[in-house]
């Protein structure tokens, strides 16, 4: 355990990430793969939150883009995220991890409701936590939702795992010169528009000097090696 820079972290995985390489769903070898990567955490004495998104299933801006009302949009993009919390526990489970599953949605029969002081026992006592349903609010994503449940349950850190492998000055699929950055300050991450998670997840973040780790799902100990400082992705971090 003492390798390890943090000992609580808030795991934020996009619904995207889950699809592997199709184009639609849940691909069992990418939860798989995650739930290997995570026991290991946990075996480690690791407390692992995890707040997934839903953009594999439904997304709720792009719902209300084609005409949808935003809030009853947002609230189908929670109930994604909800589907993909029980694949990701089921995965989990196969692996003999304890995991439990807290919807900010209350949904009795498939999941806990959530509460905070709950939701920190169950870390304390080695149990995943996998956050359900965004923050329960329309208008806010689920990055929001990961920066609010960070602070909430005292996280030494949020790592954002992605398909890229860390923040850069524009977008590296269509700018072959791309800059990738190893650190970066909150403000920069604002005021540049750089788009690591929303304006109001990064704000709430900074307010609250919650370190965020940016970096790519796809190798297979990427998590791990972030957690003990090496180089792997991109670190935001209040300005000295």
């Amino acid at each position: 355990m003492s390798t390890y820079l943090y000992k609580r972290v808030l795991l934020k995985l996009s619904g995207e990430a889950l699809m592997g390489d199709g184009g639609y769903g849940i691909d069992p070898k990418v939860t798989d793969r995650l739930a290997r990567q995570v026991k290991d955490l946990v075996d480690d004495g690791v407390e692992v939150g995890i707040v997934v998104g839903g953009g594999n299933i439904f997304r709720g801006m792009a719902g209300a883009a084609q005409g949808m009302d935003r809030a009853q949009a947002d609230y189908m993009g929670m109930l994604a995220t909800v589907m993909n919390a029980l694949a990701l526990q089921d995965a989990f489970e196969r692996t003999g991890s304890s995991c439990r599953v807290m919807s900010a949605i209350q949904m009795n029969e498939v999941c806990e409701p959530y509460i905070r002081r709950r939701a920190m026992r169950h870390l304390e006592k080695g149990d995943i936590v996998i956050f359900a349903a965004g923050s329960g609010n329309p208008y806010f994503t689920t990055d929001t939702a990961a920066a609010l449940r960070a602070c909430e349950i005292g996280a030494d850190c949020l790592l954002k795992a992605t398909k890229v492998d860390g923040i850069y000055d524009k977008d590296p699929v269509s700018h072959p010169d791309a800059k990738r950055f190893d650190n970066i300050s909150y403000h920069e991450v604002l005021v540049r528009g750089l788009q690591v998670m929303d304006s109001t997840a990064a704000a709430l973040c900074q307010d609250n000097s919650m370190p965020i780790i940016v970096l790519n799902i796809e190798g297979e100990d990427n998590i791990k090696r972030a957690l003990k400082g090496e180089p792997v992705g991109t670190v935001v971090v209040q300005e000295d």
